[in-house]
């Protein structure tokens, strides 16, 4: 009897499919193949090699084409998808289609990972020298008069670059080439004096390379976390070995890789959504081939093929980014442990305001904990002040004391950032003659106003529509906007300090790829400036002339019925205050509140995230609620409330009954209408984690035999992250 292969496919559906071999080839467990799928044909992974199918035989379809000679994905990366389809209950050929860039999701060979090299034509120096061109083309041509350059080297230092190439390209005035990776290295740069703390996180993670072992790095906000990085990563490539770092948002990436070269002198390998999808098969090829030693890159750069890993760093491991939130719903920093744990190389989490599951590994010994409690350099920590704004006459959502803090900081040379999580002009559109609001059909939630693009926008649909000129229900003029967005505050701002630079980052200001790189650049480190944003600004970015750091709108945070709220206020306040004073000038934060009382910001305040945070674990110690317990969350949605609402008794019904878990709902989701669709939920609660994943994946087997499930949409979120 010939062999069987059992193959993933993308698709949502538990199960592998067998196939017979093809014609030509011998296909191996990891290796590409190309098969007939109803009256189409899919790109899937055999995951294995069978002597029996589990179906008859002489049905079996023959796979049409081996795509690969060897096997593109490694035994441990198999392995270790494997797991993650298991434990996230996740269909296995959507596991294994995340592990690949999209371009290796296609029936094509594989794409060379000779550098890829750019250069101008005797045209294209004519039309640079006549300034024949603008914007991101004469940029290009510019950055390419010095001499071919490679992709890698493009996208570090121009980023959105390949669109102004392909224009240039088909004028003739580039073109391209491949040639083997050069050496083309930069120097080194000396490593800076490490403070105590540093050279003994640094002593301590090292005498671990070779073997795995999860540490925390848990440092203050400016304390040097990256210098502890750089050096572990410079003695893993002393041992000829690889490094993967992840960072939780793109917007990280190109700064970092700048770092990373000018320490390491090494080309870094850069693995994020916003490159090409050529770029990022090649990074992904490179990596696996061994030839990458640096790796970069955000959550999905957690499937990098490592054949010589030497050490995994996840930054800000406490970033709720890590965490897929579509599809196949893993966790980016538990992935990392557990490819740790298969590749034998430790696992440095690093944060400067941890997460309450990392806190509780580390106090039961699953992690080591190192502590950066000081900045170097004698630097002080910002200093932070509680601004009470009950009774106070607000400018545009602005006290006085906050105003008057700000004119100070600029009078003074120095930059300013007010920080305010929403953006858009206003949250709310109201009718002062009616009392009509503008509201989303498809949510029943209020549409925010863009006074920029004079639109209505839905920020949970994306539903839009124009600004009326006149109140749709009175036919009232007076229609006043409610609240305030970032674009608000950038307009009330500007009309402040007219002869300031006011620069608003957020996701309306940073849509082109280069667009954030572009903003920060254009601050001048002598210069005054007042930087308005959303939590885009909140981490990783040093502004060494920033001292004051303004926080509006915090209160929202402490009235949320998730409970991670606290946490993820706390974990937001110290990273946006950390920003300031992190050069040589002092810094400050201000931080406006109706509740000065309230206890979380005064444990924050007085005592720092670290007391914050023990009392938030004794909480939740105390209610049983995780790290000290273990959630599935059952989310549905449907046309109809009644299809929604019976789904879910059907499913609350198909849970075995035990007294090791409990089980709340089925119930409304916090956010009952989204997009038009009814959205409710099912939360499992279990103090065993082995409990709770011994009967799920009968339950997910009963849920897909029910008829009731398949006229709507269902998915199960284990160790959900949200409530919503």
């Amino acid at each position: 009897m010939p062999a069987v292969l059992r193959v993933a496919l993308p698709l949502p559906l538990p199960t592998l499919f067998d196939y017979l071999p093809p014609v030509a080839g011998e296909p191996r467990v990891g290796c590409r193949v190309l098969v007939p799928f109803g009256r189409g044909k899919q790109v899937g992974v055999v995951v294995a090699i069978e002597a029996a199918a589990s179906v008859d035989g002489h049905r079996l379809k023959q796979v049409l084409r081996l795509l690969d000679d060897t096997p593109l994905l490694d035994a441990e990366l198999m392995q270790t998808l494997a797991w993650a389809a298991d434990y996230w209950l996740g269909a296995p050929g959507e596991a294994y289609a995340n592990a690949l860039p999209l371009a290796l999701r296609e029936a094509k060979p594989l794409p060379a990972i000779d550098d890829e090299y750019w250069s101008l034509t005797v045209p294209g120096r004519s039309a640079l020298a006549a300034g024949q061109r603008r914007g991101g083309s004469q940029r290009l041509l510019a950055t390419l008069a010095a001499g071919a350059r490679s992709a890698q080297e493009l996208n570090e230092g121009l980023p959105g670059w390949r669109a102004a190439a392909r224009r240039l390209a088909a004028g003739g005035l580039l073109e391209r080439g491949e040639r083997p990776p050069l050496d083309r290295s930069p120097a080194a740069s000396p490593a800076p004096r490490l403070s105590d703390e540093q050279a003994l996180a640094l002593a301590t993670v090292s005498a671990s390379l070779g073997r795995y072992q999860p540490f925390l790095l848990d440092g203050v906000t400016g304390s040097g976390k990256t210098e502890v990085y750089l050096g572990l990563i410079e003695q893993v490539l002393a041992q000829g070995r690889q490094a993967l770092l992840l960072v939780p948002e793109i917007g990280l990436a190109p700064q970092t890789v700048r770092r990373l070269r000018e320490r390491l002198g090494v080309m870094v390998e850069v693995l994020h959504s916003s490159l090409s999808e050529g770029d990022r098969a090649r990074a992904w090829l490179r990596a696996r081939a061994g030839s990458a030693r640096v790796i970069l890159g955000t959550r999905s750069a957690v499937f990098t093929p490592l054949p010589q890993a030497g050490l995994i760093i996840v930054d800000e491991e406490h970033d709720a980014a890590y965490k897929q939130q579509e599809g196949f719903r893993y966790h980016a920093r538990d992935l990392a442990l557990v490819r740790g744990r298969a590749l034998g190389v430790p696992v440095l989490l690093g944060s400067g305001t941890p997460s309450l599951e990392s806190l509780a590994n580390a106090d039961s010994g699953r992690y080591r904990r190192l502590h950066l409690r000081a900045r170097p350099g004698a630097r002080q920590p910002p200093q932070v002040q509680i601004v009470d704004m009950r009774a106070q006459r607000l400018e545009h959502g602005l006290s006085p004391a906050l105003l008057g803090a700000i004119a100070e900081t600029v009078a003074r040379g120095e930059q300013a950032l007010v920080f305010r999580n929403r953006r858009g002009y206003a949250p709310v559109l109201l009718c002062h003659g009616c009392g009509w609001h503008a509201e989303c059909p498809r949510c029943e939630r209020p549409l925010t106003l863009h006074a920029g693009r004079r639109r209505l926008i839905c920020h949970h649909c994306d539903y839009q529509q124009r600004l009326p000129a006149a109140c749709p229900s009175c036919g009232g003029i007076e229609l006043k906007p409610q609240g305030q967005g970032t674009e608000r505050l950038e307009e009330a701002l500007v009309a402040q300090f007219p002869l300031v630079p006011v620069l608003r980052v957020d996701r309306e200001t940073t849509r082109r790829r280069d667009a954030f790189e572009q903003l920060l650049g254009s601050l001048k480190d002598d210069r005054p400036a007042i930087l308005v944003g959303t939590q885009m600004l909140a981490k990783g970015h040093d502004l060494p002339n920033l001292t004051l750091v303004a926080i509006v709108g915090a209160d929202e945070g402490l009235h949320s019925i998730d409970f991670r709220a606290g946490e993820r206020l706390a974990q937001l306040v110290v990273q946006v205050a950390g920003r300031a004073g992190r050069a040589s000038k002092p810094g400050r934060v201000l931080l406006q509140t109706h509740q000065p009382e309230h206890p979380l910001l005064r444990s924050l305040l007085a005592h720092g995230y670290a007391a914050a945070a023990r009392e938030m674990l004794a909480e939740r110690r105390l209610i049983q609620l995780p790290p000290y317990s273990h959630q599935v969350l059952l989310r549905a949605d449907g046309a109809q409330r009644e299809q929604v609402d019976a789904f879910l008794a059907e499913a609350c019904a198909a849970i075995p009954a035990s007294a090791q878990w409990q089980v709340a709902g089925p119930m409304p989701a916090p956010m009952a209408l989204r997009a038009g669709r009814h959205r409710a939920q099912l939360l499992l609660e279990a103090g065993s984690r082995a409990a709770l994943h011994g009967m799920l994946r009968t339950w997910q087997a009963a849920l897909l035999a029910l008829p009731s499930g398949r006229r709507l949409r269902w998915s199960l979120d284990v160790d959900p992250i949200d409530l919503y």
